[in-house]
């Protein structure tokens, strides 16, 4: 290097420094920005998070579900008692094989529904026992009707197995339960009244008898079994019942 270059173009290792001074200060400033721009976002997220867990949860609305509407039979029926209708009466037949006792009193009523239309006079209702007989026996295989009771649209009990013989109604729980079925769909809408009067008396009749235990759980078909019976409407009605239990 010239001795002239010096003295025209200054001290070369000063230059440097300068521009090093430069480049640290506009990292550090470029630190300080990525910093407060992470700092930012982490306040932001703990802020959204603490106002989605303090924010209360909404509990889903209870469905409403219309009712059928009651028969020409509301008044006759008698509100203190059911009237039950007896198998020779409906035209039951025999049961194909002997029946199993039932070890009374049971601690369990598991309410269901037939999964057909729903009846309204006692000729339909009848009908509908007499169909649901033949179908369990000659296709299903079982010994008889598989419920211990139905109850129609016209407010009235039809005898199936009975207080004393074990059903087809539950898998598992046959053995300790009553088995009462709605004649009809409940997936929409809930029976009639008398039809919900004549399954409530029918279980009150069972404690005082000593059919039922006092102390009796009661369950939808569903929670024992894979199906939708007895319908969200039923099922919503008897959650409403005493005795329901959300868990056998």
């Amino acid at each position: 290097m010239n001795k002239g270059d010096e003295a025209t173009n200054g001290p070369i290792f000063p230059q440097n420094t300068e521009l090093n001074k430069v480049t640290q200060l506009l990292w550090t400033w470029r630190c300080a920005v990525l910093s407060g721009v992470l700092a930012l976002i982490f306040l932001t997220a703990t802020v959204v998070t603490i106002v989605h867990i303090a924010r209360p949860t909404d509990a889903p609305p209870t469905p409403v579900f219309p009712e059928i509407p009651d028969s020409s039979l509301e008044g006759v029926i008698n509100t203190t008692s059911v009237r039950f209708v007896k198998r020779n009466e409906w035209g039951a037949q025999p049961p194909s094989e002997t029946l199993t006792k039932l070890k009374l009193p049971v601690p369990y009523v598991i309410i269901s529904h037939t999964a057909t239309e729903f009846c309204e006079t006692q000729s339909e209702c009848t009908m509908h026992v007499r169909f649901a007989q033949t179908f369990h026996i000659e296709s299903r295989k079982w010994s008889d009707i598989a419920y211990n009771f139905l109850v129609g649209g016209d407010g009235l009990a039809y005898i199936g197995r009975s207080w004393d013989y074990v059903g087809a109604h539950s898998f598992n729980y046959n053995i300790k339960s009553i088995g009462i079925s709605f004649i009809g769909t409940f997936n929409t809408v809930k029976p009639p009244k008398i039809q919900i009067h004549a399954a409530q008396k029918i279980i009150e009749i069972g404690v005082k008898t000593g059919k039922i235990a006092p102390n009796y759980k009661l369950l939808g078909h569903r929670q024992i079994s894979k199906t939708l019976s007895p319908g969200d409407a039923l099922y919503s009605e008897i959650q409403t019942w005493p005795h329901w239990s959300p868990y056998p």
